[in-house]
């Protein structure tokens, strides 16, 4: 984190795309509010897919810090709880090992399409705060 401005990139799964189309427009705007600099957006097929992707994006040099944005919705059965569990734990493992922030902005697990629509723009926004203000936290507590 050389930069006093930081670059993200947004990871955004395209199930959803109506609800997700939002939200990634929303985060970019709320990067941007914040101070920092909106860099790659990259969209992936759903929830399982974004790990694996914020995983190279915060192994590069300038990235400092990823928003992901999707939404998981109630289903019939289980599988919606076990994807939230599986990539929420993977993305706390992620900012754990390359020490750089992820704003998750995932509606769900669980939620209704009225919920998604009611959710969308609050959820962008505040991943993406939490990313710029995780990252910031950061920047303060390396200075000598």
């Amino acid at each position: 984190m050389t930069s006093d401005k930081p670059r993200c990139a947004i990871v955004a799964a395209e199930f959803a795309k109506a609800v997700v189309d939002v939200m990634v427009e929303e985060a970019g705007r709320e990067v941007e509010a914040g101070g920092g600099t909106l860099g790659r957006v990259v969209r992936v097929p759903g929830a399982y897919e974004v790990p694996l992707l914020v995983e190279v994006l915060l192994a590069r040099p300038d990235v400092d810090c990823v928003v992901v944005l999707g939404y998981i919705e109630r289903g019939e059965t289980l599988h919606g709880e076990v994807m939230g569990h599986v990539v929420h734990k993977s993305l706390v493992e992620l900012q754990l090992k390359h020490h750089k922030p992820v704003g998750i902005g995932i509606i769900g697990p669980g939620a209704t399409p009225e919920q998604a629509a009611a959710r969308k723009h609050d959820y962008a926004r505040s991943a993406a705060r939490a990313a710029l203000r995780s990252w910031d936290a950061l920047r303060v507590s390396r200075a000598p």
